[in-house]
This record gives structure tokens, sequence and C-alpha cells, in this order.
């Protein structure tokens, strides 16, 4: 198996937004991080590609099966963040945990508890009480837990300090160590990317405009710069110098 994530001409239509013909692949090993500005379409794919909302064209290949046709076995051995989600907010971790851990062959309540730990993380504490950084932690911990070969993370390190998010890219990398796991996040911090990313997609008013390897993403916009600029580009400095053109005019 070459990718363990491929998506091909994925498409969503809404009133006013389209999503057209995302594709893009990830293979095992890899980091790639998924970015454009508010609204461009990360979530609207990651949602198109886990079938939370039903694309009207295009197909996902997930751990080498057909996604759609495989859903509930594919959900085995991917891990899954999203913000936004505020479960029982009345109800404790633990009772929202002995529900989540029936879902999962394969679940390790020891690589749970560990991350309880680490995450400072008290299973006593309702869910309404947590901030929204310590949300997003207990969300990790519940996806981190089940032996997972692929993570797709929505904004995963958004509303975490410094620190917190410093710990989480360093799990990251460490889950993606062994060269058999990968992991997909899309992110508005784009120095979380110049740190821990191999590959970069960035979408732009619902279309790809660049997927690749992060040198060749970096160097593929150094059209760009001016004649006389001899730095490098930095993700950020993409992000602002192409937002607001269209794509022809950013055309690589």
């Amino acid at each position: 198996m070459t990718e363990l994530l491929q998506v091909d001409h994925l498409s969503k239509q809404y009133p006013g937004f389209t999503l057209q013909d995302i594709s893009f692949s990830v293979k095992p090993g890899r980091i790639m991080g998924l970015i454009g500005k508010n609204g461009a379409g990360k979530s609207t794919t990651l949602k198109s590609i886990l079938n939370m909302v039903r694309p009207e064209s295009g197909t996902v290949t997930m751990l080498g099966k057909d996604f759609y046709a495989n859903e509930k076995e594919c959900k085995q051995d991917i891990g899954v963040v999203f913000g936004g989600i505020d479960f029982y907010p009345l109800k404790k971790l633990s009772a929202i945990t002995a529900v989540t851990r029936r879902f999962y062959k394969d679940w390790d309540q020891e690589r749970y508890n560990d991350y309880l730990r680490q995450f400072s993380l008290d299973e006593n504490k309702q869910f309404r009480s947590l901030s929204n950084g310590m949300k997003v932690k207990y969300l990790l911990a519940l996806a981190l837990s089940h032996h997972a070969t692929l993570y797709l993370l929505d904004e995963p390190t958004s509303g975490l300090d410094p620190v917190s998010r410093d710990e989480i890219l360093h799990i990251f990398t460490r889950i993606v160590k062994d060269g058999k796991r990968s992991v997909l996040f899309s992110t508005h911090i784009t120095s979380d990317l110049d740190r821990c990313a191999d590959d970069i997609t960035y979408i732009q008013n619902g279309k790809v405009l660049q997927s690749a390897d992060k040198d060749t993403f970096l160097h593929s916009f150094e059209h760009l710069k001016a004649a006389e600029d001899t730095s490098p580009l930095t993700l950020e400095e993409i992000m602002l110098r192409t937002e607001g053109r269209t794509l022809d005019e950013t055309a690589l």
C-alpha cells in the first residue's frame, strides 16, 4: 500500500460555496498540514472525507479500501478530532469515555490513562467545565487510545498555549516515527507546520492550489517574490501573498 489516504476529485456543493475537485494523498510515516484561510474549505474537506457530509462526487481510498463502501471497518483504524464537539456537557469525562471505548476493538485503557496524566485531565470533571484547550486535549486522548493508523484532525492546536502546542506536535512526530502511521491536520498556525509537517496541501476558495512535500511546496511559490528578495518564503508569507488573488494569478 503506497498511500494511507487517497482523495480523488472530491466535490461538495453548498449555497454560496463549492468544494471543487479536491485531490491529494497522504503516505505512511508523514505529517500533512492542510492550510487555507477561514472558509476556504478545510473543515468541509475533512468532513467530506469522513462522510460526515456527503460529497456529490469523488472517491476516498483509506488504508487501501474504498472508504464509503467500508466506512465502519475503516473507522476502526482512524483517530478523529473536530473542534466544536460538546458531547453531553453535563456528563463527566469518565462517562463519555466509557461509551466511546465500546466502539473500538483495539481500545487501550493503559494508553488512555497515560494521556490523561500527560494532559493533566481529571475524569471526574464535567465536559462543560473544561477550557477549550483542555477539551481539545481530551478529544486527542480519545483519538490516540485505540491504535489508529491514520489521524484526521481539524485545528487540533487551536486554543492551546505554546507549551501545550509543543507537546501535541511532539506527539504527532512520535506517531509517524515508525513509518507506518500518518497525521493529516488542518491549522491556521503556520509556525506549527514549519516545525513538524512533511507535506502541505493548500486549499483556496474550495480548490487545491498546491499539494506537495514541504520543500517542493515552498519552492513552487518562489515566483511570487520580488527579484531582489533572496530570503526564502515562509508558509505565512505564501498565504499573505496568494489570498485575494485568483488561481490563474497564482498559477504554478
